[in-house]
Formats: structure tokens, C-alpha cells, sequence
């Protein structure tokens, strides 16, 4: 089982700002394999199925950018997540708008929300760091990041989150080369654009649904027991 956690700020003010953008791959990666509703977790919003037949939970910590290593932390000790089963989607201001990269431990590059984790969980997390371009002058970069995509913006970032959605299978199985070529594919110039998935639809291979073993009965059980007292 994995744990995706998008970061971002709380609040409609935030929603469409460049640091958002990973709360935006959690909810396009929700949103294509039907899972929901988002409930209040772990000081965050949470939903959880399967993902290419593999249990994932879905994390959007509400804890402001800044402290978003709380959230992930209470969820990472709760349900025992190891740190190689945690992936973290986030902004990158040295990658150019629209690239993509995945990498496990290493720098923070000044992330606020990549260095409040590290200090709750330790470094050894997969980072799925997703390009959105420095605006070329350090005194500019909070503006940058604090600010709206460009409407021009959408031409590769529409089709950036729907192809991280349709490989995020890929993730979920631990396969990262594979979630990295299948994006590259689906998002070169003139590359066909894929059918949505029909909600809820896995590609599952025999005995997948068993491959969160102890901690996927965890989940279920704790989740079941927060319905009753609701």
C-alpha cells in the first residue's frame, strides 16, 4: 500500500497558485480512479482505493505548506507507513514548466513543505517534483509560486495531470521508471490523448487487491470505525 500525498495551501485563495499543483495531481489522480469522498484525516483530507489494483491512500495536508510534515507524519505513524511506500507530488522551480521527475531522498531546494516532512519523517520518501519554471530572480520566486498558473499555462499542464493520473498505477506498484516513461509518452508533442478511465476501473493482475496485507486491513478498519462514530 502507498501513501500520495499532494501539497499545497488550504483555502479557495490557494487553489489554482503554482504551489498548489500538487494538491491538483491528488485530486486528478482521484478524480480518474473514482476515489472519495474526501474526508477529514490525519489534519489533512484523505481518500483511499485502489489504484491499478493496488491500495493507495491520498493525502492533501491542511496544515498550510509550511507545517505539512505534521499531516504526513500522524498519517505515516498511524498506519505504519514505510518511508520507500510514501511518494510526496510538490512544485519545482528548477525544473521547466511541464517536466516531470521522480527521485527518492536528497535536497530540498529550499521547499518549505519538502523540509517540514523530512523533519517528521526523515529524508527517504519518493518526491514526484513537477516543474512549474523559476521566474528568474530570487526575489521574485514567492511571488511566482504564490501566484496563478497562466491561462497559457494550460496547454501543458491540462495534460501533465491527466497523464500523471493515468500512470499513477505505475507508482503505485513502486514501478517509478515506468510512471516516468508512460508520462513522457502520453505528453510529447503529438502524442495521442488516452480515454479517461471509467471510474472505479483497475488494471488488476491476480492477487493484487491483497498486496497492502496487514496495514490495507489496518486502514479499513480504522476508517470503519471513524463511519460508526460519524
Amino acid at each position: 500500500m502507498k501513501l500520495f500525498v499532494g501539497l499545497g495551501n488550504a483555502g479557495s485563495a490557494y487553489a489554482h497558485h503554482r504551489h498548489n499543483v500538487g494538491f491538483m495531481a491528488a485530486e486528478r489522480i482521484a478524480a480518474r480512479h473514482g476515489l472519495g469522498p474526501w474526508k477529514k484525516r490525519f489534519h489533512g483530507l484523505v481518500c483511499e482505493g485502489p489504484v491499478g489494483g493496488h491500495r493507495v491512500l491520498l493525502l492533501k495536508p491542511q496544515t498550510y505548506m509550511n507545517d505539512s510534515g505534521r499531516s504526513v507524519g500522524e498519517a505515516q505513524r498511524y498506519l505504519k507507513f514505510g518511508a520507500g511506500d510514501i511518494y510526496v507530488f510538490h512544485d519545482e522551480l528548477d525544473l521547466a514548466p511541464g517536466k516531470l521527475r521522480v527521485k527518492t531522498g536528497g535536497g530540498n531546494a529550499g521547499h518549505n513543505g519538502l523540509r517540514s516532512i523530512t523533519a517528521h519523517i526523515g529524508n527517504e520518501y519518493g518526491r514526484v517534483r513537477i516543474g512549474i519554471g523559476h521566474p528568474g530572480h530570487k526575489d521574485q520566486v514567492l511571488r511566482h509560486v504564490l501566484n496563478d498558473f497562466a491561462r497559457a499555462d494550460a496547454t501543458w499542464l491540462e495534460p501533465l495531470l491527466d497523464a500523471i493520473a493515468d500512470a499513477a498505477p505505475r507508482l503505485a506498484a513502486g514501478e517509478d521508471a515506468r510512471f516516468l516513461a508512460e508520462v513522457a509518452r502520453t505528453t510529447r508533442p503529438g502524442a495521442a490523448v488516452p480515454a479517461p478511465a471509467q471510474a472505479g476501473a483497475a488494471a488488476a493482475t491476480p492477487g493484487a487487491h491483497q498486496a497492502g496485507g496487514a496495514l490495507a486491513r489496518h486502514l479499513k478498519r480504522w476508517l470503519n470505525r471513524r463511519s460508526d462514530k460519524s
